[in-house]
């Protein structure tokens, strides 16, 4: 969540309202202009307080047209029907809303199975308001079965992972004092390398954080590998470092595309998994799950019960209240799709992820990082020899197209690498594709008849999203 300041005096004058917009009202005038910035002293019809708020967020982007998110903006209209029937039901009140609890029991059950746990009844998971929530409570699972097999005084936990992290991870080893330990990138290895990963695990390693599917690139990293690399340390220095895999975008990817790729719990080292509903599960957010292999690898002591609402309510999470119209909706579309639904959508966006980026290769400007073979998604840069503009000018010029593509630099070691992230999802269609590339290929003139790159400020010109 954005932290804001107060208005500056310029943006301190009143919304302005249509005359057409405004309705008798003894109270206040039919023009009457409320504050933006202060509560209005009197009520206003509602009707005029939604065209206001309307036309204000007219000026917002196209979510359809944003491809920096992997976030879902488009679902059937029976979701939204059953998100709007569902929006006044407490997810947390599991008494009072049985069946949506029950909802939520089966969509754990339907993911355990998913990510092949050894025994799906036994595995153990909650829905969250998204993947960040989810890795934050693995983190903690993490850290407090390392707290009870660690009885050194004094001693500091840490946490292994890729520089290409989630922010939230961070967020997490900032928040819960514990230290992250990053592997930079290094050549053309974008992510966390094994062998690197074991060599920074000590006696206070928590875990070891792999990602499905990097927000840098859209690449996998090597789960399987990881865990080899572990399960060798583990016999020459009798270390168990468990394994968290952040699914955030690729757990509800790779088991329908990918299906022999072994990055799961068929990996005994895997302890827990993540993953977005919002993002390729297809629901609008924000809606996550984290996953347990078993009951042993969450620890019992983190999980609350209260009975205040009625019933004995065991809960793990951040926050307590939150809608159940989103797990409803994960519900929904995994009923609706099943395993054939599911492959079919997501095959159809790597089938449009890998055109666009065949077809932005062959345009001459441009070196592809990354193909969209894995997730759909993929990066690419300006090749040496284009001089006169960068990727910061090529976002900007899309941005007036309606666009929303991200620019941005690489973390350590890659800072010198500057990149454009294409991420496709269910409903940017081949159409949507086509109108891309033809802007993108109108654009090239005018940019190679530049002197050079007309932003410098690539800090403040970066428009990375997670």
């Amino acid at each position: 969540m954005a932290l804001h300041k107060g208005p500056a005096k310029s943006d301190e004058r009143p919304l302005s309202v249509n005359p057409f917009y405004g309705e008798a009202n003894p109270v206040a005038g039919m023009t009457d202009a409320p504050p933006k910035h202060r509560l209005p002293d009197a009520p206003m019809p509602p009707s005029t307080a939604y065209q206001l708020v309307h036309d204000e967020l007219m000026l917002d982007g196209n979510s359809r047209l944003n491809l920096a998110t992997f976030v879902t903006t488009w679902m059937e209209p029976q979701a939204a029907v059953l998100m709007a029937e569902c929006r006044d039901k407490n997810m947390i009140d599991k008494d009072e809303y049985p069946r949506t609890a029950e909802l939520e029991r089966r969509c754990v059950a339907m993911l355990a199975d998913l990510w092949n746990a050894p025994d799906p009844s036994a595995a153990v998971g909650c829905s969250t308001t998204g993947s960040s929530e989810a890795c934050m409570l693995a983190g903690m699972a993490l850290k407090r079965r390392w707290s009870k097999r660690n009885q050194t005084p004094g001693a500091r936990p840490n946490l292994v992972m890729g520089v290409n992290v989630q922010v939230c991870w961070e967020k997490f080893c900032n928040f819960w004092e514990v230290e992250a330990r990053l592997i930079p990138m290094e050549g053309d290895r974008y992510h966390l390398d094994p062998q690197a990963a074991a060599d920074l695990c000590d006696e206070n390693t928590i875990g070891v954080v792999g990602i499905l599917g990097s927000t840098f690139d859209g690449s996998y990293e090597p789960i399987a590998e990881l865990c080899a690399a572990l399960d060798a340390l583990q016999e020459r220095t009798g270390l168990d470092v468990p394994v968290h895999v952040d699914g955030a975008s690729g757990g509800m990817f790779a088991p329908f595309l990918d299906e022999d790729l072994v990055w799961d719990f068929r990996l005994p080292r895997v302890a827990s998994i993540n993953t977005s509903g919002h993002k390729y599960g297809l629901v609008y957010p924000g809606v996550g799950w984290a996953l347990w292999r078993d009951k042993e690898a969450l620890p019992e002591e983190l999980v609350f019960r209260v009975n205040y609402l009625g019933g004995d309510m065991p809960t793990f999470a951040l926050n307590f209240s939150r809608p159940g119209a989103q797990v409803v909706a994960q519900y929904y579309t995994l009923l609706r799709l099943g395993r054939e639904g599911y492959r079919a959508v997501q095959q159809s966006t790597r089938d449009v992820a890998r055109g666009i980026a065949d077809r932005v290769e062959a345009l001459g400007d441009f070196r592809l990082l990354t193909r969209g073979d894995e997730l759909p998604v993929f990066a690419f840069t300006t090749t040496p020899e284009v001089t006169s503009y960068d990727v910061f000018d090529v976002s900007r010029r899309l941005r007036e197209s309606g666009w929303l593509v991200p620019a941005y630099t690489f973390p350590p070691n890659r800072e010198d690498l500057s990149v454009i992230r294409v991420v496709c999802r269910n409903g940017f269609s081949e159409d949507l594709a086509d109108l891309f590339v033809e802007d993108l290929t109108r654009l090239l003139p005018e940019l190679r008849r530049q002197s050079g790159p007309v932003i410098r400020d690539k800090a403040a010109a970066t428009g990375f999203h997670h």
